[in-house]
């Protein structure tokens, strides 16, 4: 089992020297990852007026603080971004952290937050569309290869974006999915994994085992090959033989990835205080 640290992208974790602090202490204490939400406003109401961070950004100075990390957002709001515009911030971003690139994707939300309020479409079949066709241009973009495209939403004409990714044939491709929703879940099983939510365990809520083994059997399947990933978190106690008994159970129904979360109910969330405390007490190892 691998394990990641998982912040916003608001509150202290909105600046880029916050969030390089950051990578570079989970890189130090032995976590395998840093995941950043991809927000314009999430939950407009309870955030007004909190600094949000671009993602990208972000990430870029999470790159630069580290050398073996690896990086992502978890989840990018696929369809608030245009796709080749999308194709070559990952293309850059990969190079420069040389290969360290986890490319996480869902529709984003909260929809009419996050796409209602900037007078975008709100119907989640039609995100879903542009989901599903982005990335699919997105997997032909990052091979360098030239791109003919005729689709319902995006069309492109004899295109090729260089440079290619440096891991080929793409970075992993994790798919987001609330259980017990299915559709998400076939759609990530075509491609490297999945980072559930659910629906009886809100943010930063250990998910339970029964739970975790239903979404790894389903993905199973619906196509999830051997090495695909699944990546549940949510928040445990520093001490790790107290961390480890949480975990066990949801590494024995197939977790492969913890993905250590402060709980969306509480101030904590993004605040750097509380994050760095965690992560200074190291990833809870030894859970196979």
């Amino acid at each position: 089992m691998r394990f990641s640290i998982n912040i916003p992208n608001f509150g202290d974790f909105a600046d880029t020297r916050t969030v390089a602090r950051v990578a570079a202490a989970a890189e130090q204490e032995g976590w395998d990852a840093l995941f950043l939400w991809d927000h314009v406003v999430h939950d407009k109401d309870t955030r007004r007026g909190q600094p949000f961070g671009d993602p990208w950004m972000l990430l870029t100075a999470a790159a630069l603080a580290t050398s073996t990390l690896k990086i992502g957002a978890l989840v990018t709001a696929v369809p608030r971004r245009r796709p080749e515009h999308l194709a070559r911030q990952v293309a850059t971003l990969d190079a420069l952290s040389g290969g360290r690139v986890i490319f996480g994707a869902g529709l984003g939300g909260p929809i009419e937050d996050e796409f209602g309020s900037f007078g975008e479409p709100t119907d989640p079949v039609v995100l879903a569309e542009h989901l599903d066709e982005s990335l699919g241009l997105l997997d032909r973009y990052w091979s360098g290869s030239p791109v003919n495209h005729d689709g319902k939403h995006y069309q492109v004409r004899d295109v090729t974006l260089l440079p290619a990714t440096v891991q080929q044939p793409r970075p992993p491709v994790w798919l987001a999915a609330v259980w017990p929703n299915r559709r998400p879940v076939r759609r990530a099983a075509r491609w490297d994994g999945i980072a559930p939510l659910f629906k009886n365990a809100t943010h930063g809520v250990v998910p339970a085992a029964e739970d975790v083994r239903d979404v790894v059997s389903y993905a199973r399947k619906h196509g999830a090959g051997e090495k695909f990933e699944f990546v549940v978190g949510g928040r445990t106690p520093g001490d790790p033989a107290r961390a480890r008994d949480l975990i066990a159970p949801l590494a024995e129904a197939g977790a492969t990835w913890w993905d250590e979360r402060q709980l969306i109910t509480t101030s904590d969330l993004d605040r750097l205080e509380p994050t760095l405390r965690r992560i200074s007490q190291g990833p809870p190892r030894g859970v196979n």
